[in-house]
């Protein structure tokens, strides 16, 4: 049985999901729009969100990734699940 997160694992996933959807979003349009002056800055202020989210997000709850993108505890808490794909 996985254990059950507290409220505040899911309002910060759920925001750092919808602010990288936003990311991928953008990406898309300014692969066919690469002049668009505003839309880079959209995409680099949501980078910059994004990055801040997930430092929180794992100072909080630990790692999102694995494999060299996400600094460990000690002790190594990477077995502890749910991961955040599992939620």
């Amino acid at each position: 049985m996985m254990r059950q997160m507290p409220p505040e694992y899911y309002r910060q996933l759920e925001e750092l999901q919808a602010t990288d959807f936003v990311i991928v979003e953008l990406t898309l349009y300014l692969d066919t729009h690469p002049g668009d002056h505003e839309a880079i800055q959209q995409y680099n202020a949501f980078v910059k969100k994004s990055k801040t989210l997930k430092r929180q997000f794992e100072k909080d709850f630990g790692s999102l990734t694995s494999f060299g993108y996400s600094y460990s505890k000690y002790p190594w808490d990477w077995k502890e699940a749910p991961w955040p794909w599992q939620v």
